[in-house]
């Protein structure tokens, strides 16, 4: 048969060559199923994970039922309002900021591990989204949300606002922490990313400490309705906005409850899109540690040292800047640092704004600054042996101890005395001031004494692994010995200052008081002093088993 009468191509041909087009997948149930393949599989083959994960359960949803139960007590209170709308402000917060502080709590917190896959972005926020909803998280804000409308819900008009708000305020507090989570997520997986999550126990313990001042202060000055003006501005504060819709549309005010919808709904919108832009720029933008490193800038060195340049020279200048840059990088001692320097403000400073503080709490911050000096060679964990190579006498030991204390010292120091300066402010007893004064440097000196005396007898290994796990295992009683063993140490070091003070204040020579300055300067360097001229032949003559302790982690 010839070419021409060969039988043309018909359009069924056609359509059967043309290549068949691609299926669109519905990515939410795939991201459904696979955020529950994720928990299911991260139960399997551990006991001890099941019990964690269905006594966290059973707690999460006691506690949110019992919640839930108590706001719907509330319904017809005056103060309801106030109450739920708050609580609806401080849920969003959490929302907001869990994902900065447990990044690993979540896996699918990580929208990196999805850049390689031909997925956009709308989509992808849709899906996530979904799968987002799933968890007990999810559930006990849903709890939350349900207790706090049943709150404010009068009459059909408050019924169908609270039907509408329940899912607003869940989905605008699932958005704001996948937001963060996308926006940051850089962040969350590089050291600062572990700094966060190692600090998350000291705003829990500064934030209840907070919580607990304010509710003092609460129900000291009138009640709830000392809250008003604040929820006032709160309600119209997106996804809290919701719940004061509900409000506003149980007391009749249908004009005030669409504007509080929309402001809802547009925030949302909003929120949406930022994580969608957000998705667009982690998939197209490379990761920056796959980008050469900037020159260092003009004027300064590459490495650094310009920052470091106060200290002085030698080797003690070099202790000195490795001891702080420890405190600046290390995780675990910048938590230990960040803790103490917050906890002992809070002490005296919550006391004196509750009218129950004395100038001599101030010696509780030099305490907790104090205990940093303990276990000095622990905190190198097994980099000491670097250390160890530049210790063969006695007096190499010395400067060693000597370059930490001063390095502490350089920190410490200052901080006591403004913070026994503040403390004065707050409890107007100047009259006191030199005493305090005194013997808050005398108990640093005592205990930067007993802390290098600790650190050579008493020497532990810090684990590197897990945000919480401060002592190798077997351990546990050398921290012991040597923390609480030179915490009363040092009381008794130092009790000749406190005796002192307290025999001019029960004998009222208040106006010789001010010699327990110049004595508790003057008793506190000789005994850090004599605290490292014991410890030095110890750290010299037991090196290799401290060297041994400090790398067992």
């Amino acid at each position: 048969m010839s070419a021409a009468s060969a039988p043309a191509p018909t359009a069924g041909h056609a359509a059967a060559a043309a290549p068949a087009a691609a299926p669109v997948v519905n990515l939410t149930p795939v991201f459904v199923r696979l955020k529950l393949s994720l928990i299911r599989n991260g139960l399997k083959g551990s006991s001890k994970r099941k019990a964690a994960y269905f006594t966290s359960l059973a707690l999460s949803l006691a506690v949110a039922c019992l919640a839930m139960l108590g706001l719907a007590v509330l319904h017809g209170n005056a103060h309801a309002g106030t109450v739920v709308v708050l609580l609806a402000a401080i849920l969003a917060l959490g929302w907001s900021f869990m994902p900065l502080f447990f990044p690993s709590g979540d896996e699918t917190l990580d929208p990196s591990r999805l850049v390689m896959l031909p997925l956009r972005p709308r989509p992808l926020v849709r899906a996530l989204l979904a799968s987002s909803l799933v968890g007990i998280g999810p559930l006990f804000t849903l709890c939350l949300a349900v207790g706090s409308v049943v709150a404010v819900a009068r009459g059909a008009a408050g019924i169908v606002a609270a039907v509408v708000a329940v899912p607003l305020l869940v989905l605008g507090c699932v958005a704001l922490a996948r937001s963060v989570a996308t926006a940051n997520v850089r962040l969350l997986s590089s050291r600062k990313g572990r700094d966060l999550a190692v600090l998350s126990g000291l705003v829990i313990a500064v934030g209840a400490q907070l919580a607990n001042f304010a509710s003092q202060r609460l129900f000291q000055s009138g009640g709830l309705a000392q809250l008003e003006p604040a929820e006032a501005v709160v309600r119209w504060l997106p996804p809290a906005s919701a719940v004061g819709m509900v409000d506003s549309a149980s007391e009749g005010a249908y004009g005030v409850a669409a504007g509080q919808l929309a402001v809802t709904v547009l925030a949302l919108m909003l929120l949406l899109r930022f994580w969608e832009r957000s998705l667009t720029s982690l998939m197209v933008t490379p990761d920056g540690s796959t980008i050469a490193a900037a020159k260092p800038a003009a004027g300064k060195s590459a490495g650094g040292t310009d920052a470091w340049g106060f200290l002085p020279g030698g080797r003690a200048g070099a202790v000195m800047q490795r001891t702080l840059r420890y405190v600046v990088r290390d995780p675990k001692t910048k938590s230990a640092w960040v803790t103490a320097l917050a906890v002992g403000v809070i002490v005296p400073v919550f006391n004196a704004l509750q009218g129950t503080g004395s100038l001599y709490l101030a010696c509780f911050g030099a305490g907790m600054l104090g205990i940093q000096m303990y276990n000095q060679f622990g905190q190198d964990t097994s980099a000491f042996w670097m250390v160890a190579q530049t210790i063969s006498t006695p007096r190499e030991a010395f400067e060693e101890l000597r370059a930490r204390a001063y390095a502490l010292a350089l920190v410490t120091v200052p901080y006591t005395v403004v913070l026994t300066t503040v403390t004065a402010l707050l409890v107007h007893d100047w009259r006191a001031y030199p005493a305090a004064l005194g013997v808050a440097l005398a108990l640093l000196g005592s205990m930067l004494c007993t802390g290098a005396l600790a650190s050579a007898r008493f020497p532990y290994s810090i684990p590197t692994d897990g945000a919480f796990k401060n002592v190798a295992p077997g351990q546990a009683g050398l921290a012991w010995a040597g923390i609480f063993g030179g915490m009363l140490t040092s009381a008794v070091i130092c009790s000749p200052v406190i005796a002192l003070t307290i025999f001019l204040n029960v004998t009222d020579q208040q106006s010789l008081t001010w010699i327990v300055l110049p004595l508790g300067v003057v008793w506190g360097t000789f005994a850090a002093w004599a605290g490292l001229r014991l410890a030095a032949p110890t750290v010299a003559r037991t090196l290799p088993e401290i060297l041994v302790a400090v790398s067992k982690g």
